[in-house]
């Protein structure tokens, strides 16, 4: 096969890999909606209830779960594809797939649902699949949009160190989405506690302080390896490549906000004990300093009148 076919054997395969991913965000809304017609039924329950009552109630719940099953599997199946499309752009390149805007885009959301995957297996957090497929699917058709064809890398991304870079910070923004969306759940879960409003759809998810000790632990481990990358491996990338090791370009400064606010928030929760909204709201503004780096500098710096040298990304 020739570059152009295999570019376009890529593209098919995030095509579908966004359709299989839509359907998954889909099925979690229908096990939402499906909790919610529980509400009406646990209350009646609650009082003299009826055996048909009883029933309905497991029956919905029971539907509730498939419908998360379901859009687990449907998960698996869309990365899957998507780290198929990857592998297969990378043929079409002839080079691993992290040399512009659109390869970033499709390779980073593989491995953020990767990481996210890996934890439904070993923690089981698939509750937190709607808020993170949202995320995905927001990031993949933002990267759809800046689609180029395979060509070879720039001379600033021709090294080592740039996968090193990168891959560290790929997974480090994996684990930061998922903290995003334990400490968003949060807000609304614990909001609910306080006001004894929790229903059918919120009683599906574990208590508010399981959410901010996950959100916590995630973050926790993203933020050594968002450090290796902004610190360490990407100033020695910038040395290579423009023969200084900072600059103060927009995205390293963006960078270095998002470095300083989830830094704040582990300092404040192990040293000054902060938990629950003050801590989920620090964690928010650090996944949106991320985002803002993430399409501002890259995809729009031209626009506002921004020059940042990491605009090769387009």
């Amino acid at each position: 096969m020739n570059i152009d076919q295999l570019a376009q054997i890529s593209s098919y395969l995030v095509g579908s890999s966004f359709a299989v991913l839509s359907f998954a965000f889909v099925c979690h809304v229908a096990e939402w909606v499906t909790a919610r017609k529980q509400t009406p039924v646990a209350v009646a329950v609650g009082g003299s209830e009826s055996t048909e009552e009883v029933e309905l109630a497991e029956e919905l719940a029971s539907t509730a779960d498939r419908y998360s099953a379901v859009a687990v599997s449907l998960t698996v199946l869309g990365t899957g594809l998507l780290i198929a499309a990857s592998v297969v752009r990378g043929l079409a390149a002839h080079r691993v797939p992290l040399g512009n805007m659109y390869e970033f885009g499709v390779t980073g959301t593989a491995i953020a649902l990767t990481v996210y995957l890996i934890l439904v297996w070993r923690s089981q957090i698939q509750w937190l699949g709607g808020l993170v497929l949202g995320v995905s699917l927001f990031v993949l058709g933002l990267s759809l949009s800046t689609y180029v064809p395979p060509a070879p890398l720039v001379p600033a991304l021709n090294t080592f160190w740039k996968y090193i870079h990168v891959s560290s910070i790929m997974v480090a923004a994996g684990m930061f989405m998922v903290g995003a969306a334990a400490s968003a759940l949060y807000l609304i879960k614990v909001r609910a506690e306080e006001r004894g409003t929790v229903g059918a759809v919120l009683s599906r998810f574990p208590s508010s302080a399981k959410m901010d000790r996950l959100a916590f632990q995630v973050n926790a481990i993203g933020f050594p390896l968002w450090t290796f990358g902004t610190l360490i491996s990407g100033p020695i990338w910038a040395h290579y490549a423009w023969g200084r090791y900072w600059g103060w370009d927009p995205k390293e400064v963006w960078a270095l906000i998002t470095w300083i606010v989830y830094a704040g928030y582990l300092h404040a929760r192990v040293t000054a004990g902060w938990k629950g909204r003050r801590a989920a709201i620090v964690a928010l503004v650090g996944f949106a300093t991320f985002i803002f780096s993430y399409y501002i500098v890259n995809l729009m710096a031209s626009e506002f009148g921004i020059f940042s040298q990491h605009t090769y990304a387009k």
